[in-house]
């Protein structure tokens, strides 16, 4: 899953991108509002965790702007403030939640989880997909009630898939994805094949249909049919 951090606070913001890339998180950062603006407009994320007062901007603004243009992501406000109204003009204009400093980062995960579930898959603890079953809070996957062991890039490729089925999936937006913004400068994606391979060939191997269809030229597509 990606996250983007809006904190202009240097030693809380590495603390948390830290903590969240052990969590198996793509982490992205922003220290400013221009610079959070421009991420928003370039890339999209799953869940967006901004701090409300900014050294250039108000971190509302940064939700107005989400919310323009549409984007389905998750929104946690950040603030000094244990502020009513600040609160209230949050959920207002979309946030999903809202945390006050100082916060533990656990239960900062805790929340990222929680919006992730209600935003891409139902608000279910358990995300199902024929045969497979992911346990989010165990980063467990099962296949026909047996565990399947994947790398942590296979399973946030199948979490991917999972989170956008019957959808045409290229191999910038899954490189994207998976390994970060960037990647759609890369000059070929074709690393990506191999992961997918061993992904596709675990799950058959456990029982799975082939869900992981090819389109030669246009990317991937994780479907039943």
């Amino acid at each position: 899953m990606k996250i983007l951090l809006v904190e202009d606070e240097p030693s809380l913001l590495r603390a948390m991108r830290q903590y969240l890339e052990e969590e198996g998180y793509v982490v992205t950062t922003a220290a400013t509002f221009a610079n959070a603006s421009t991420a928003l407009n370039d890339y999209d994320y799953d869940c967006i965790v901004v701090d409300i007062g900014l050294p250039d901007g108000n971190g509302l603004n940064l939700i107005r702007q989400l919310k323009a243009a549409q984007k389905p992501s998750g929104l946690i406000i950040i603030s000094a403030k244990d502020s009513l109204d600040d609160k209230l003009t949050g959920l207002e204009l979309g946030s999903d939640d809202y945390i006050t400093k100082p916060f533990h980062l656990p239960e900062l995960n805790a929340r990222i989880k929680s919006v992730l579930r209600r935003r891409f898959f139902g608000g279910n603890t358990l995300i199902r997909y024929g045969e497979i079953v992911v346990d989010p809070l165990a980063h467990q996957v099962m296949v026909q009630g047996k565990p399947l062991e994947m790398t942590e890039k296979e399973y946030h490729l199948l979490l991917f898939f999972m989170a956008n089925p019957n959808r045409l999936l290229t191999k910038a937006a899954i490189a994207e994805y998976v390994w970060g913004d960037h990647m759609d400068m890369a000059d070929s994606h074709d690393f990506l094949y191999t992961h997918i391979k061993n992904l596709r060939r675990k799950l058959m191997d456990a029982g799975c249909p082939d869900y992981i269809k090819t389109r030669y030229g246009a990317g991937y597509l994780f479907s039943q049919s």
